[in-house]
């Protein structure tokens, strides 16, 4: 920032230029420049767990597996055994939902069966009040 004071009546004194002097505005910036980066804490990386003192717990009991495959024609396969109709097959999962602790049951349809079939063996377990259903072999249907 400049100004120029211009001289009144025709002195021969030359024109004053009066500059404003940035030297002290600069080192005020400085030092709160330095100050700001002193007074931030310093960030560490480290992940503070509360890990459990002792011997961990026995591992649980692995649970029962019962597989249900579905074949391309709508065939039942119970743990390798062929189901010969609708009946036996909910007889079997209603025995299965009575049990105190509850199998896993493993759906795994075959890629050329209609969908009505395997729908039919989820909504029938569902109904009797399976909780553990899933669905394997998934990768055959990526090709």
């Amino acid at each position: 920032m400049a100004m120029k004071i211009v001289s009144g009546g025709g002195t021969s004194d030359p024109d004053v230029m009066v500059d404003i002097n940035t030297t002290p505005l600069i080192d005020v910036m400085l030092v709160l420049l330095i100050m700001l980066i002193i007074t931030i804490p310093i960030q560490t990386h480290a992940v503070k767990l509360n890990m459990p003192i002792g011997t961990p717990p026995p591992p649980p009991v692995p649970p029962e597996v019962v597989t249900i495959e579905v074949d391309f024609d709508g065939t039942l396969i119970w743990n390798g055994r062929v189901v010969p109709n609708r009946q036996e097959l909910e007889e079997r999962l209603r025995a299965a939902a009575e049990t105190p602790v509850q199998p896993e049951v493993h759906l795994r349809p075959n890629k050329l069966v209609k969908y009505e079939s395997v729908a039919m063996v989820m909504a029938s377990a569902q109904r009797l009040g399976l909780k553990k259903i899933g669905l394997i072999g998934n990768e055959q249907f990526l090709r």
